[in-house]
């Protein structure tokens, strides 16, 4: 009788798993859990931003433009992990929407800087209690300690992904 697949193996099939040996097989499965997971966030954050017309997406940018305080287009999308053409069209649809400015750089006038906008602060300042509450109940089977653990090797994960994305935008692997 063959055992059925659960979601802890994350399509692992138990030959792979053997080949990977227990350590590789745990970190194929963390990485596919991550994925499954962030995808899973995404959807309920749309959803909690869908009334409001806004995706993920777009307040992941709005963030990144916050916490750089007017980067270019394309240090937004290297942030971002995503190309300047992608970014742009993000870019576009929140200038629409009066949440985003593109300036020109004062430096370099054919370089574009994104700048969010009283309206986008407005919002935030007061939506983001009902959003935060959100997702500390997403995160609320986590004690202090592991919600703190899991945030210092998340980090960790994402400064060895983005210097991966730097190395693959540079031409190597």
């Amino acid at each position: 009788m063959s055992r059925q697949p659960q979601i802890r193996d994350l399509g692992l099939g138990q030959d792979e798993a053997t080949h990977l040996g227990p350590d590789g097989a745990t970190r194929i499965r963390t990485f596919r859990l991550i994925l499954v997971l962030a995808q899973g966030l995404r959807t309920l954050m749309d959803q909690t931003l869908r009334p409001d017309g806004l995706t993920t997406q777009q307040a992941t940018l709005i963030t990144v433009v916050e916490a750089f305080g007017g980067p270019s287009l394309t240090q937004a999308a290297t942030a971002l992990g995503t190309t300047h053409q992608n970014l742009k069209q993000v870019a576009t649809s929140l200038e629409r929407k009066g949440f985003l400015r593109m300036v020109p750089d004062k430096a370099d006038g054919r370089k574009r800087r994104l700048v969010t906008t009283a309206k986008s602060r407005r919002y935030w300042r007061e939506s983001s209690a009902g959003s935060q509450q959100r997702v500390l109940e997403w995160l609320s089977s986590l004690s202090p300690d592991e919600a703190r653990m899991l945030f210092d090797l998340l980090l960790r994960l994402e400064n060895e992904v983005r210097s991966a994305l730097e190395a693959h935008r540079n031409g190597s692997r």
